[in-house]
């Protein structure tokens, strides 16, 4: 089944589509089925939008239900860097912006509303991570860091990219070009400019991911068909301001 029909439009969950092995699970929370009242209606999952905690945790616990999963999981404080957390069972919430374990039933989560999040799983599913990346993460090396962490070599490991805002409606400045391309000529291809307004440009978060993970040597990058701005199952942070924030979460099931 494509990205595309991989929900309908009250579904609370997606699956992510790519081959990975049966018993690596990974899936993204929508913004249907949950508890929360406007602006973060309904299944929001973020704590630190606004929206009234014990909501969110209803929330939380209603996601991990249908996701099949008992346990909390590894959350994170995402501060738009690189750090990569070693998940934990204990419940504590870490600052980071990618996770990953080699744990069996230890999920791994980040949260989005247009960032990009980016699961990875090598072909023997020993190991799952899931990065947290806007441009800024992009930029500053979030895949590659995540990349290194798990430990494998770059030809062995996939990964999903997860629902993000798409070319059409993400406008950036041209210092944010400037971050990629000083870097790395190819990623011109993923910026449009704006004709209507000098100096901006249209940013592709799935042609950059695509390049850096090309780059790094992974051998099979999916998904990415997805526009979290203009499908309304999602959060849109561009598009609403106040608003919440759907999860991407990874494990190993035993």
């Amino acid at each position: 089944m494509s990205d595309k029909h991989a929900a309908n439009k009250q579904e609370s969950i997606i699956w992510a589509d790519w081959p990975a092995p049966a018993h690596v699970k990974a899936c993204v929370s929508t913004r249907h089925g949950g508890f929360s009242s406007a602006p973060y209606a309904s299944l929001n999952m973020g704590d630190h939008v606004g929206d009234e905690p014990s909501l969110v945790i209803k929330n939380r616990a209603k996601f991990l239900h249908l996701a099949g999963l008992r346990t909390v999981g590894q959350w994170l404080h995402q501060v738009h860097g690189v750090h990569v957390v070693d998940a934990k069972d204990d419940g504590k919430v870490r600052e980071g912006d990618a996770v990953m374990t080699d744990k069996p039933n230890l999920p791994c989560v980040v949260m989005t509303a247009d960032c990009l999040p980016v699961f990875f799983t090598d072909k023997q599913g020993s190991k799952v991570a899931v990065s947290h990346a806007g441009w800024r993460g992009l930029a500053a090396g979030v895949l590659e860091e995540t990349i290194e962490g798990m430990g494998l070599p770059p030809d062995q490991l996939m990964a999903w990219l997860g629902p993000a805002i798409s070319r059409h409606y993400f406008e950036v400045g041209s210092e944010v070009r400037r971050e990629f391309v000083d870097h790395d000529l190819a990623a011109d291809s993923a910026f449009q400019p704006d004709y209507h307004s000098r100096g901006k440009y249209f940013a592709d978060l799935y042609k950059l991911a695509r390049i850096l993970l090309e780059h790094a040597g992974l051998g099979g990058i999916y998904g990415g068909n997805y526009c979290t701005w203009h499908d309304d199952r999602f959060f849109s942070y561009r598009k609403e301001g106040a608003t919440g924030r759907m999860a991407s979460m990874i494990w190993i099931k035993k």
